[in-house]
């Protein structure tokens, strides 16, 4: 009996395995699939949120097991059911309460129940056959003496066979800030000898130090999205949380949301702000027009100006005034300081991007219309000979051109026309301003220069294109003024920004990450402790190879487990003192299975 029940629960599971792996091909399932009423299985792969990427680096598709959510009339549902399994979307309330985990015992049971299935030997379940199928994950609620938080389950290949299998247990406890509760390292070493009877052990360190908090900048942050942390491996570990030695692998890891209102280049962040309303204005018709950044009426400094040029007009007109200069140099490039030396200040505004300057400021479409009617008379008049770049080519421009021979088209003002008008003018103006930037001060290479400035695509496609460059700007700019980048460093990181927006659309949560020597960033954090510190002890070699992990963070390392009150996390201070930095301490022990 016990062997039939065994042989029906192996081909339960099996079956909804392949079915998963078959229905995940070409995209990862939405839902949860339902096993015996009480487990949902997920494939996780891809673009998802690896659940166990904290202490596993593995396959990039794996099975993930936690407790079923289903109500209670779900019974009753799954045995008119012929097949063994269900979607759990099928039973399942919408609204789930998070990710709950399967008690210890289950989850060795189903751990048991998925070696046996890739044991090529068992050929009383009829399992011979089955392929090699994805490692398999099972959440776990702690509720044993070492508080198991996974267990999880990994083939091993030799070709289209499967030799055996390494079982990972992963335990966690704290937060504490009790550092004498830690293991010594030769602790760990020599109880890795015992379970794995190997006499010679290799160990590797990790460390992970958050830059942004070290460089004392607010929180606020850091609660944004925004976030630059090293990673530094090693080999030859000493002591539990020994600070890396100088021969070390350093990556930086730079993830930054534009935006802060403290960044040097917050106003042409607004500017930016102002030429994406102007675009979806052109899009949807309606626009959303920015708070002005500017006291003055848009209207008010565009008069202004034109009476200046009046005034100043001798027939060769060239933007002399120093204070003006200066302003307009405020008003572009709103640089601080910190960061002078490398953006510097653009001086050679033509007419179409001083106007922007002054029309940045715009609160509505009449006021869009009312300046550039101005604008019209005074050209149409004569009474303005405005210098442009070469090659300029919005509209503007072009009517520019046209009064220089002293004849212009007529122009409605209306519909989407002042709009548009606008829009290429302050894209024309801001692509000059990344690209002195990126191709002046920077000394880029022009590889991906075309791409990010081209005119040859639709505005909408320049307006996003822009984003990624301001975004980019925006990381140089923090890794100058944080970490005092040289154009050393800064030229790599440039080729590699430029690369990936090539290739991807914007995204501000993506990492960044640029190999350094670690010496560059060490004085941000050899008086700091780590956010996350991790040894890592392992023995023999190739697909024998086994290994011991004890590490150390600041964050929990599992997203379940937190309601148990059985010890799972423990006291978050040591002597009532909770100024010590607290750590998460979480253990993964491996062991094989062998079939052959």
């Amino acid at each position: 009996m016990a062997a039939e029940r065994r042989r029906r629960a192996g081909g339960g599971l099996s079956g909804l395995l392949l079915r998963i792996l078959e229905e995940g091909k070409d995209s990862i399932p939405e839902h949860p699939y339902l096993y015996e009423t009480d487990v949902e299985i997920s494939l996780v792969g891809g673009s998802c949120k690896n659940p166990v990427e904290k202490f596993w680096n593995g396959s990039s598709a794996m099975y993930i097991l936690q407790k079923a959510t289903h109500s209670e009339e779900s019974d009753s549902m799954e045995e008119s059911r012929t097949d063994d399994a269900v979607y759990a979307s099928e039973v399942l309330p919408k609204e789930s309460p998070g990710a709950l985990a399967l008690s210890v015992g289950r989850a060795k049971q189903l751990i048991s129940l998925y070696t046996l299935l890739q044991n090529p030997n068992m050929t009383s379940l009829g399992m011979s056959d089955l392929p090699v199928l994805p490692p398999l994950w099972a959440r776990c609620d702690g509720s044993d003496l070492q508080h198991t938080c996974w267990i999880g389950a990994e083939p091993l290949k030799a070709g289209n066979k499967v030799p055996g299998l390494n079982i990972y247990l992963v335990s966690c406890d704290g937060p504490t800030a009790d550092k004498t509760c830690f293991p010594s390292l030769e602790q760990l070493k020599m109880e890795h000898k015992i379970r794995h009877h190997s006499s010679v052990v290799t160990t590797k360190g990790f460390a992970r130090y958050e830059l942004i908090t070290a460089a004392a900048i607010e929180d606020t942050i850091a609660e944004s999205g925004s976030n630059i942390y090293v990673d530094i491996t090693w080999n030859g570990v000493e002591k539990i949380l020994e600070t890396p030695p100088a021969i070390s692998a350093a990556t930086l890891n730079i993830a930054l949301e534009s935006g802060d209102p403290r960044s040097p280049v917050f106003q042409l962040y607004r500017e930016l702000q102002l030429l994406l309303a102007l675009a979806e204005g052109l899009k949807t018709g309606v626009t959303e027009w920015p708070e002005p950044s500017e006291s003055e009426s848009a209207l008010k400094l565009v008069q202004e100006f034109l009476t200046d040029l009046k005034k100043k007009l001798d027939g060769d007109y060239t933007f002399e005034d120093k204070n003006e200069t200066e302003k307009i140099q405020c008003d572009t490039a709103a640089v601080d300081s910190c960061i002078k030396s490398i953006f510097g200040e653009r001086g050679d505004l033509d007419f179409t991007g001083q106007l922007w300057c002054k029309m940045k400021s715009v609160s509505s479409y009449q006021e869009v219309i009312d300046c550039f009617t101005l604008v019209i008379k005074s050209l149409e008049r004569g009474e303005i000979q405005p210098w442009i770049h070469q090659g300029s080519s919005s509209f503007l421009s072009q009517l520019i051109q046209q009064s220089y021979h002293g004849k212009m088209e007529d122009v409605s003002l209306s519909d989407i026309t002042p709009i548009q008008m606008l829009l290429e003018v302050g894209l024309e103006k801001m692509k000059k301003d990344y690209v002195s930037f990126f191709i002046g001060k920077s000394r880029s290479s022009l590889l991906f220069q075309d791409y990010f400035i081209s005119t040859a695509v639709e505005l909408q496609e320049q307006v996003h294109r822009v984003q990624k460059l301001h975004h980019m700007l925006e990381i140089m700019v923090s890794c100058t003024g944080l970490l005092q980048f040289r154009h050393e460093n800064l030229f790599p990181l440039t080729q590699i920004c430029m690369k990936y927006y090539k290739e991807n659309p914007l995204n501000e949560k993506h990492v960044f990450q640029l190999p350094i020597r670690p010496a560059l960033v060490k004085k941000f954090y050899q008086n700091d402790l780590p956010e996350v510190w991790r040894v890592e002890i392992s023995s023999g070699h190739g697909q024998k190879e086994v290994k011991t992990t004890w590490q150390v963070s600041t964050n929990a390392p599992v997203e379940h487990g937190t309601s148990n009150s059985s010890g799972f996390l423990s006291d978050s201070t040591v002597n009532g003192s909770s100024k010590e930095r607290l750590y998460f301490i979480t253990m993964t022990q491996c062991s094989q299975v062998q079939f052959t």
